[in-house]
């Protein structure tokens, strides 16, 4: 593979412009962005291997494809690849006369269009190169378009770039003034770094595959390194309609009013209300930057068939209230927020369409096999994202087990959990080995760290017991100890169980 890319950059010697080749190799180095290797980080194994292969070529293509790399790659490829192509120049390697302005550029200009609803914000930051130590022509200007998705955690979900400008700019500013669902606007070069660097982490986080564009790889590497350009200095900026962090008694607060609004005064079941008023709230604020109040169609939609599906128990009395409980937070949220009249009918027709298949997405807990009283004992909190982990950590929870009546015992108990894993191993007499499983136990049961599950779930796919995934994940926690990061990047590392184990 190194060969055909260093081979792929002989073409880097007939391209006219620094942005061209910065674009190519880009795009190159994208081909691996968001995948996994054994062995370690994808970025160290092939990243650096790649350049660590372009430095023995000592060709002139394998020295453009180093000074590009010394300004696309993370830290420790740029570092790599700079030294590389110092010592390749200082024994006479020929290269373009454009390579000595790869990333030379200065900010010009960071804009921002933003919806209505507040679902996402289109950020445009524009760069000219520099010459002399001045901005070069109009024909050098460009510009990195990013796209951020709220409804994605706050994600950046697509990027590209663009030479025309001015055309650019001047079409996102008249879409502005005809749509009232539109705001175009300039923000500060430091407020535009903030958030699109804070967007590109969120985009990091594991997801397999991550939800981004099919272009978002072959730009990836490109926009890391512009915004490196932007000056630094500012905390990521709040999303638009962003409060202040609600407690639970502000929560607590805004459910009473909107129950007692005259959007809610058709509800039927004010019990069964207010309960959908809670798990409304709680999205808002632990999935939206604290924005209970904010409404869209993607983001209702999401709501109602993604993430309560996934992650609450709701009684057949609040299956039942939950589309019209959430219609009536539609209407009393707009008015808090003002969004346009076009905005809450589509809104409500997007809530009234996903009605519709509600009953299908939410599957009731109880069609899972499993009754009440058990699916009580491992979900307390509701939390339906749970049931998976939390019946691996404790397979053994019905039933009796010499005169242990192991329906009795409660998995949220640290006692009962000690004794639900003593029976899991009969004959295991190791004390520290039994304490090392508790620790896994506890760590499955509350999701800490979300990778550790993620990691059990990658090795029983590929067919390793139970036992056995176990014991890997001690292997690590052991290892690596109390670190969260440390752990975390360990356990995305793991994609099959070693020989040695």
């Amino acid at each position: 593979m190194f060969a055909e890319m260093v081979q792929a950059a002989r073409e880097l010697l007939a391209v006219r412009s620094p942005l061209d080749a910065e674009l190519m190799v880009s795009d190159m180095v994208g081909a691996w962005w968001g995948r996994r290797v054994r062995g370690g980080d994808v970025e160290q194994v092939l990243g650096e291997g790649l350049v660590d292969y372009a430095a023995k070529a000592g060709t002139p293509a394998s020295l453009t494809l180093l000074i590009c790399l010394a300004y696309l790659g993370t830290a420790r490829q740029g570092a790599k690849a700079e030294g590389a192509a110092l010592a390749m120049m200082e024994s006479g390697v020929a290269r373009p006369g454009w390579a000595d302005r790869v990333g030379a550029v200065k900010p010009t200009g960071c804009y921002v269009s933003r919806d209505a609803y507040g679902d996402q914000d289109t950020v445009i930051c524009t760069f000219a190169y520099r010459w002399n130590g001045a901005a070069d022509n109009a024909q050098d200007r460009h510009a990195l378009v990013m796209v951020v998705d709220y409804n994605m955690s706050g994600m950046a979900r697509d990027a590209w770039v663009s030479s025309q400008v001015d055309k650019l700019i001047e079409q996102a500013r008249a879409e502005a003034e005809a749509n009232p669902m539109l705001l175009f606007e300039e923000i500060e070069p430091q407020q535009a770094r903030a958030l699109l660097e804070s967007a590109m982490r969120a985009t990091r986080e594991p997801k397999s595959p991550p939800p981004v564009s099919d272009s978002y790889s072959a730009y990836h590497a490109f926009a890391r390194s512009r915004l490196k350009a932007l000056p630094p200095g500012r905390k990521r900026p709040a999303p638009r309609h962003s409060e202040a962090p609600y407690s639970r008694e502000r929560r607590a607060m805004l459910a009473a009013e909107f129950l007692s609004s005259d959007a809610a005064e058709h509800l039927s079941d004010p019990s069964a209300a207010s309960r959908c008023a809670d798990h409304i709230i709680d999205y808002g604020c632990e999935q939206d930057f604290d924005r209970p109040l904010r409404v869209s169609p993607t983001k209702c939609e999401t709501f109602l068939l993604d993430w309560l599906p996934r992650k609450v128990m709701l009684s057949a009395a609040e299956q039942e209230a939950m589309p019209h409980a959430l219609a009536a937070w539609v209407r009393f949220a707009a008015r808090r927020t003002g969004l346009p009249d076009q905005g809450v009918t589509a809104t409500l027709d997007a809530v009234w369409e996903a009605t519709a298949r509600f009953p299908e997405a939410y599957r009731d807990p109880a069609s899972y096999g499993l009754d009440m009283a058990l699916l009580s004992r491992l979900l307390p909190d509701g939390d339906l994202s749970a049931l998976a982990r939390r019946v691996f950590a404790f397979p053994i929870l019905q039933g009796t087990h010499g005169d242990v009546d192991l329906d009795t015992l409660n998995p949220a108990d640290e006692a009962d959990r000690r004794i639900l894993l003593e029976l899991d191993h009969v004959g295991e007499i190791d004390e520290q080995h039994l304490a090392w499983h508790e620790e896994i136990a506890t760590r499955l049961w509350e999701g800490d760290p979300p990778q550790l599950w993620e990691a059990a779930q990658r090795l029983l796919d590929l067919g390793h017991d139970r036992h056995e995934v176990l014991h890997v994940l001690i292997e690590i926690v052991e290892r690596i100890g109390a670190d969260p990061d440390e752990l975390a990047a360990a356990l995305d590392d793991i994609a099959d169980i070693p020989d040695e184990l």
